[in-house]
C-alpha cells in the first residue's frame, strides 16, 4: 500500500469532516479539485529559509504551468515571488493577480509574436531559447521601439543534453553574446538560464560548472550578467520513502490489471524533498575549490529558480465519486468513477500515479463485514484507455457507489493538465479553501478566470 503524505488541513477535511467533503461533491460535482492556496505560501517560505542560509541574492518564480489555479498564482504573488509564465494566458492570470510586471519571467521555447510583444511591454524577463528566437525578438523590438531595453536571459543546453530541442549549445550562445554587445540600446542582457529534465541536483551542478566560462566570456565582452537561472525540477515526496522503496522493489506484473509494470515513474517516495535538494545543490563543489553558493557570492550573481510542482506540493486534492463497482476474475474489481483519467493523467504517459486514493464512505455504519478487494480505477468514458490507475489497489473493503476516492497532492501536473469536455462532460470544477480568523473553513470558486479569452 502507498498511503499519501497529507497536510494537516487536508487530513482534517478528509478524515475528520467526511460529511463536509460529501456535501462539496454534491454541490460542485465529480470530479472535484480542491485547492489550499495558503500551503503554497508556506512552501515558498521553506525554500527561502534554505536560500537565506547560503546567499542574499536569489529570486523564486512560481512555475504557473504546473496548475491552472488562479488562486495558486495569487498566493505566489502574495508571497512576493515572481511567476514563470509560458503563455500569454498565464501572464494574464499573473497580472490580474497583481504581480509587478518586472517579476514576470518567460522561459518557454515557443513564444508567439503576440506573447513577445506583451512581455516587452511589461518589462518582463525573457529567456531566449535559440538564435532564431533572438532574430524574432530583435525584429519585434526594433518595430516597437520600447522606451527601455528588453530584458533577456540566454538559455543554455548543457553538453549532456546534446539531443534536446531546448536551449543553445556553446557556439550559438557565443554568437548571441557577441550580438548583444552591439545591441545594448535594445537589450539588457541579465544572465543565463537552463531547465533540465530529471530530478537529480547533480545535472544542475554540472550545467553551472559549464556556464562559468560563459559568465567569464560575457564579462570580458563588456556585458554584465547578474542572474543564474537553473529552472525547476525540485523533487516532491508524495509518500513515505521507506514504504515507497519496499513497494517499488517488490512490485511485479501481477500488481497491474494489464500485466505490465511501467518502465518509468516519478520518484514519488524519493529520499529527499525540495529543501534538501536545494541545500545539496548549493553546497556542491563548483569550480576552483568553491561551492555553488561560494561561486554565486564571489561573482555577485542572483540565483533564480522556477519551482512548479514543489511550490504546489500538498496544495490540492482531486475527488472522484464512485458510480459503480464491477466484479472481475480472481477476486479483483473495477471501480467506475464520475470523472476521467484526463483529470488524473499519469496513465496517458505510460506511467502511474503511485499514491493510493483515500476511500471516503458515503454509507456510515455499513463498512463492516465487507471482504478486502483489489481494484483498478476507470473513468466514465467509452475509451478502454480511460484508466486512472492500472495498478490493482488494495482496499480493506469493497467500495460502493456513492463513496468517494480522494487522490492527494494532485496540483502538480496531474489534475488539470489534460482535462477536457470529452462526451460533453463539463470540465471539473475547482474550488479554493481558506480559513477565517476562528479557523472556520470557507470555500469559493477557483475556476472563473481561465475561461475568458481577452487576446483574440
Amino acid at each position: 500500500m502507498l498511503p499519501p503524505l497529507l497536510d494537516p488541513a487536508i487530513s482534517s477535511l478528509v478524515f475528520d469532516s467526511p460529511g463536509a467533503l460529501l456535501k462539496l461533491v454534491e454541490q460542485y460535482g465529480s470530479s472535484l479539485n480542491i485547492v489550499w492556496p495558503h500551503i503554497l505560501r508556506r512552501n515558498v517560505e521553506a525554500l527561502r529559509a534554505v536560500l537565506n542560509r547560503y546567499t542574499a541574492r536569489f529570486e523564486i518564480f512560481y512555475g504557473a504551468k504546473v496548475n491552472r489555479s488562479p488562486g495558486l498564482v495569487r498566493a505566489a504573488v502574495e508571497a512576493a515571488v515572481g511567476v514563470d509564465v509560458s503563455s500569454i494566458y498565464e501572464m494574464r492570470d499573473a497580472l490580474r493577480a497583481g504581480i509587478e510586471p518586472a517579476m514576470l519571467c518567460a522561459t518557454g521555447p515557443a513564444k508567439t509574436r503576440v506573447f513577445h510583444a506583451a512581455l516587452i511591454a511589461n518589462a518582463a524577463l525573457i529567456a531566449v531559447d535559440s538564435v532564431e528566437e533572438f532574430n524574432d525578438l530583435e525584429m519585434i523590438v526594433r518595430e516597437i521601439e520600447p522606451d527601455r531595453p528588453t530584458r533577456v536571459l540566454l538559455r543554455y543546453r548543457p553538453a549532456a543534453s546534446g539531443t534536446s530541442r531546448f536551449g543553445m549549445g556553446a557556439d550559438d550562445l557565443l554568437t548571441c553574446l557577441q550580438r548583444l554587445t552591439r545591441l545594448k540600446e535594445w537589450f539588457s542582457f541579465e544572465g543565463f538560464h537552463f531547465h533540465l529534465g530529471g530530478y537529480g541536483h547533480e545535472s544542475r551542478v554540472q550545467a553551472v560548472r559549464e556556464l562559468t566560462r560563459f559568465f567569464a566570456a560575457a564579462r570580458a565582452m563588456g556585458l554584465d550578467p547578474t542572474i543564474l537561472d537553473i529552472g525547476g525540477g525540485l523533487p516532491v515526496q508524495y509518500v513515505d520513502g521507506e514504504v515507497y522503496e519496499a513497494f517499488f522493489g517488490a512490485q511485479c506484473s501481477g500488481d497491474y490489471r494489464n500485466g505490465k509494470v511501467p518502465e518509468s515513474f516519478y520518484p514519488y517516495g524519493g529520499p529527499i524533498g525540495a529543501c534538501q535538494w536545494l541545500d545539496q545543490f548549493l553546497a556542491s563543489p563548483c569550480v576552483d575549490g568553491v561551492s555553488i553558493a561560494g561561486y554565486l557570492n564571489e561573482m555577485r550573481l542572483t540565483l533564480a529558480i522556477e519551482p512548479g510542482r514543489s511550490l504546489a506540493d500538498q496544495t490540492a486534492v482531486s475527488v472522484f465519486r464512485i458510480t459503480r463497482v464491477k466484479s472481475l476474475a480472481a477476486d479483483n474489481v473495477v471501480i467506475f468513477v464520475e470523472g476521467s483519467s484526463f483529470s488524473a493523467c499519469e496513465t496517458w504517459f505510460a506511467s502511474e500515479f503511485l499514491v493510493d486514493p483515500i476511500l471516503v464512505s458515503a454509507h456510515a455504519g455499513s463498512e463492516h463485514g465487507e471482504p478486502p478487494v483489489r481494484a483498478y480505477i476507470a473513468g466514465h468514458s467509452c475509451l478502454d484507455e480511460d484508466v486512472i490507475t492500472n495498478r490493482l489497489i488494495p482496499f480493506q473493503r469493497r467500495p460502493k457507489a456513492g463513496d468517494l476516492l480522494v487522490y492527494a497532492n494532485t496540483a502538480g501536473y496531474q489534475m488539470d493538465m489534460l482535462e477536457n469536455e470529452f462526451h460533453r462532460h463539463p470540465v471539473p470544477r475547482r474550488i479554493s479553501v481558506t480559513y477565517d480568523a476562528a479557523g472556520g473553513m470557507e470555500v469559493s470558486p477557483d475556476d472563473r478566470m481561465e475561461y475568458r479569452n481577452d487576446f483574440e
